[in-house]
């Protein structure tokens, strides 16, 4: 597939940069219809169709399943971190990570955005 992409694109390539007028484009132009038109190439292309039309439903559940442990395991690592930020049953106190924040980090100030000119 990389090196149909690879001919393709430097087929596209030489129509654009060519500098050997409408004739020679009209050659290629000729040639690419009858690769295009060709019975082996329409072959192929039904059958690379009805493969991706076959593997489609397996695809599926395989993505289905892949979102769903990256979704659990993204839930318990945020479950993991506020457990670290707040802890349970200290009653609402601050936790350890908010001691220590430095008293004047944008993060605890009131209006972080800076005032007045800029330079």
């Amino acid at each position: 597939m990389k090196k149909l992409m690879l001919l393709i694109a430097g087929g596209v390539g030489y129509v654009l940069g060519a500098r050997a007028g409408r004739e020679r484009y009209d050659q290629i132009k000729r040639t690419a219809t009858r690769v295009k038109e060709d019975p082996r190439v329409q072959e192929k292309a039904t059958q690379a169709a009805d493969l991706a039309k076959e593997k489609a439903p397996g695809v599926k559940d395989a993505v289905v399943s892949a979102a769903g442990t990256a979704a659990g395991a993204a839930s318990g690592a945020a479950s993991a971190a506020a457990d670290k930020v707040t802890p349970s049953g200290n009653g609402g106190h601050r936790s350890d990570l908010e001691d220590q924040l430095h008293p004047e980090s944008t993060a605890r100030q009131d209006n972080p955005y800076p005032q007045g000119d800029l330079p």
